[in-house]
């Protein structure tokens, strides 16, 4: 299914077209970020360089999954739920594993744009009145206490709000609170011994999706429309990969010019 979606996905925005276009979830976070940079990569096709792969971050979303599984199959709150005070247990849905999946997740068809819209969950809780939750599992190691409060994690609420309106285009009831379970491993311990211990909170976030879709139809009119000019981010100040583009061609020309 997946190289199926990277043929489908492999191919530019073309104006006009009569097929729906497939937009991720990250690929609105990227618009967020910087309009020039979105428009590059669905009507040419020239994406940002790629980060290097979070394969522990990965790893602890598996076993993560497993866990939060072997409780659903039972119809009973983890632990942590428990630990935290959330009145849920995790949510038994046929389509699960499908919204789970990379490159498939949760669609939504946005009539007015013909935008294929979609995103994977990490997990989905369901409380006492049938609402579902949306949670994402988030890891990482600093030697203070893990919270949602930092500017640049905007985009983790973004995600989670984007997950929020998906549900909600399929029909479900969904809690405007959703949860991340963060994993901070502790740097307090006496050596590494083969292992590293995590404390792990769950740490609620009230969503309000009401900005995803005029953003979606501002993104449409963007890709219809002429490249966004360069530096500007729509989170404000400078874009960083727009201005080494802009920086390294003008030190190019120079170059050329003296030869």
């Amino acid at each position: 299914m997946a190289n199926n979606y990277w043929r489908e996905r492999s191919q530019p925005y073309k104006p006009g077209q009569t097929t729906a276009y497939k937009i991720s979830r990250s690929k609105i976070e990227l618009y967020m970020q910087c309009p020039r940079c979105f428009w590059l990569d669905a009507r040419l096709k020239i994406t940002r360089p790629n980060t290097p792969p979070f394969n522990i971050n990965k790893t602890i979303d598996e076993l993560f999954k497993k866990e939060f599984d072997g409780y659903r199959s039972k119809k009973q709150p983890h632990p942590l739920m428990v630990e935290f005070g959330v009145d849920a247990i995790p949510f038994e849905h046929d389509s699960l594993n499908q919204w789970r999946e990379n490159f498939v997740g949760v669609v939504a068809v946005h009539q007015a744009t013909n935008l294929h819209i979609f995103g994977a969950v990490d997990d989905l809780w369901v409380d006492p009145a049938g609402n579902v939750i949306v949670v994402d599992y988030k890891a990482t190691s600093k030697a203070r206490d893990v919270d949602i409060s930092s500017d640049w994690q905007i985009s983790y609420k973004r995600q989670m709000e984007v997950y929020q309106w998906l549900l909600r285009q399929n029909g479900l009831k969904v809690n405007d609170t959703g949860y991340f379970v963060y994993a901070n491993g502790r740097l307090d311990m006496e050596g590494f011994n083969n292992r590293i211990e995590f404390r792990t909170k769950v740490i609620p976030y009230t969503g309000n999706a009401d900005w995803v879709e005029p953003t979606i139809i501002k993104m449409k009119s963007c890709m219809d429309g002429e490249m966004p000019a360069v530096g500007t981010a729509a989170m404000g100040g400078e874009c960083d990969y727009c201005m080494y583009a802009k920086a390294r061609t003008e030190l190019t020309l120079k170059a050329l010019k003296k030869k």
